[in-house]
């Protein structure tokens, strides 16, 4: 099959266009808003509704429409009553990294709201889904995370009081658990399961984060081992869908077990 030149990597096939070739109107003038965007640095301001709507002589719904998507795809961000370029996503590895490290390695400041900090005896749904006691003590931690001062996402962690008992005195909610656990502790990960989905945010959580609660959410699932596989914690992290993107790298297991079998 043959694609435009233009053709981007990762960019949509045919650059979204029907195989009918008959292109919404809204479409059309986000390709060319895009375009605008591109040219434009992190911060930037785009032109206002009106002078869009002149420029490519639509209507302002039309734009309004187009301005919607980028917003949610992440190319565009409000600030105060205007819209400026929203710069790249953040990109956070699906691994053993913190959020603190994964948000360091593109050269950005990560930082963290402490929402609360409470512990209650872990009911029989959090100990079914852990493996930790019925009726043990567990800290909730819940924390807006932030990328330059960014609202980015909301972290929610669950870890047994007897793991770390001093957590509501010795440990700085600004800071990265992991780093907590691994320096001041001595705990060490050693594996995990992990799920990613989208999901919108309840009202609350969007209310926290800063955003409408219409923008769609990447939310992951970690149920986090120490090195001798006894639980460790259970966390629930909600991120923008708008700023966030997660990348792995994968192997072919087949082609492993055909060189283990060969030796």
């Amino acid at each position: 099959m043959d694609y435009p030149n233009d053709q981007a990597p990762g960019a949509p096939v045919r650059s979204g266009i029907p195989e009918h070739g008959r292109i919404p109107k809204y479409y059309a003038v986000k390709a060319r808003i895009a375009l605008l965007v591109d040219e434009l640095a992190e911060g930037n301001a785009l032109p206002t509704e009106r002078d869009l709507a002149e420029r490519y002589e639509v209507a302002r719904e039309t734009v309004r429409q187009a301005l919607r998507d980028l917003l949610l795809e992440g190319k565009l961000r409000r600030q105060g009553r205007g819209t400026v370029a929203a710069g790249p996503k953040l990109e956070q590895p699906l691994s053993l990294v913190s959020y603190t490290e994964g948000v360091r390695r593109q050269g950005r400041t990560p930082g963290r709201n402490l929402i609360g900090l409470d512990r209650f005896p872990c009911n029989a749904a959090l100990a079914e889904e852990t493996g930790l006691r019925p009726g043990e003590p567990v800290w909730h931690l819940e924390r807006v995370l932030l990328a330059d001062e960014e609202r980015m996402g909301l972290e929610s962690t669950y870890v047994a009081a007897e793991r770390v008992p001093h957590l509501d005195t010795d440990f700085d909610p600004d800071s990265s658990f992991y780093s907590y656990l691994h320096d001041r502790l001595g705990i060490a990960f050693g594996d995990a399961d992990e799920r990613l989905e989208t999901v919108l945010a309840t009202p609350r959580e969007a209310l926290l984060i800063g955003t409408p609660p219409a923008l769609p959410m990447l939310l992951i699932h970690r149920i986090s081992r120490d090195t001798e596989g006894r639980p460790l914690e259970r966390v629930r992290s909600l991120y923008r869908g708008d700023r966030f993107s997660f990348s792995t790298r994968l192997r072919d297991s087949s082609s492993t077990r055909l060189g283990d079998s060969s030796t």
